[in-house]
């Protein structure tokens, strides 16, 4: 009796202590739902691996037992991508554990992440992007959805951040959105004239149409209930227009924002710039855009060079 009541309490201080590292993410490290969701998961996913193999308090995790967990993902099927994500997880929450110094070393930290092979980049040409941004007719809806399209071309923007933007990040007159990104670090992108012109279309003739009588929003774009579009809502949105268009690929708002950083780096942007653009901690993340004008140079030299 008195060994289940302490295996009672030794999994509820657990438990807290899981939701304090989750409290910590979103009060201080102003990170995003979506990235405490997935944080979440893995690390439960973690726990209840550990649990599984009788060890029920995870501040005696070794890093054996981290590698033993990554080699089941590896059996199950899960991709590299996958697996790095969680291994990433489980590394911040004992860096947590570590910084409160509820353990002396993180069991994770000397793990190496599985080398991922490089998906082949997908985007489109500026002939496809002027073939969808012209779909949008005069109606209500037409002016909202080029505003949406035009503001994603322009920008670069993630899909999160542009259904979370409130009018107020529009600066018409200066021609800039003020974006929060990840980890609350705010970062002013210029708009371009097609998509300040859309923007003021909507902002001053369809969105009101749009809301409620009476009812305030802050919203930057709203569906037709008046309430802030969602991420379903603008997939569906994309969808459509991908399929008007007759585009191969879906089109998504990742498929934009990368076609927005391809064509950027065709026309010279150099690597530091598009980085703050497109928001991004580290400037790896950003040079694999590079290898679209490395494959552009060599297609020019094999077709030029007289040796080639």
């Amino acid at each position: 009796m008195e060994r289940a009541a302490a295996k009672a309490a030794k999994k509820g201080a657990e438990s807290m202590l899981l939701e304090h590292f989750f409290e910590y993410l979103e009060r201080e490290k102003r990170t995003s739902k979506n990235t405490i969701d997935a944080y979440r998961r893995d690390v439960l996913e973690f726990a209840r691996f550990e649990e599984s193999r009788g060890i029920s308090d995870l501040k005696e995790t070794q890093g054996t037992e981290v590698v033993a967990f990554l080699l089941k993902l590896k059996n199950d099927g899960r991709s590299a991508a996958t697996v790095n994500r969680k291994l990433a997880s489980i590394r911040a929450f004992y860096n947590y554990l570590q910084a409160r110094e509820e353990i002396s070393v993180n069991p994770a930290h000397n793990i190496k992440s599985p080398k991922i092979e490089r998906k082949k980049l997908e985007y489109l040409t500026i002939e496809e992007v002027d073939r969808f941004l012209a779909l949008p007719d005069k109606s209500v809806r037409g002016i909202r959805d080029r505003a949406i399209l035009e503001l994603l071309y322009a920008t670069g923007i993630r899909v999160m951040e542009l259904i979370e933007a409130n009018v107020e990040d529009i600066n018409l007159r200066m021609g800039f959105i003020t974006c929060a990104g990840e980890q609350s670090k705010a970062r002013i992108i210029p708009i371009g004239k097609p998509a300040r012109a859309a923007l003021e279309d909507y902002i001053y003739d369809a969105r009101g149409k749009l809301l409620k009588e009476g009812e305030e929003q802050e919203a930057l774009f709203v569906n037709y209930c008046g309430q802030r579009i969602t991420r379903q809502g603008l997939w569906k949105i994309l969808k459509e227009y991908g399929r008007r268009a007759g585009l191969e690929q879906k089109l998504t708002p990742n498929i934009i924002r990368t076609s927005f950083a391809v064509h950027m780096i065709q026309n010279g942007a150099d690597l530091k710039s598009l980085q703050e653009l497109l928001g991004h901690e580290d400037i790896s993340a950003t040079q694999i855009y590079l290898s679209v004008t490395k494959n552009r140079i060599k297609d020019v030299y094999d077709k030029t060079h007289p040796r080639a």
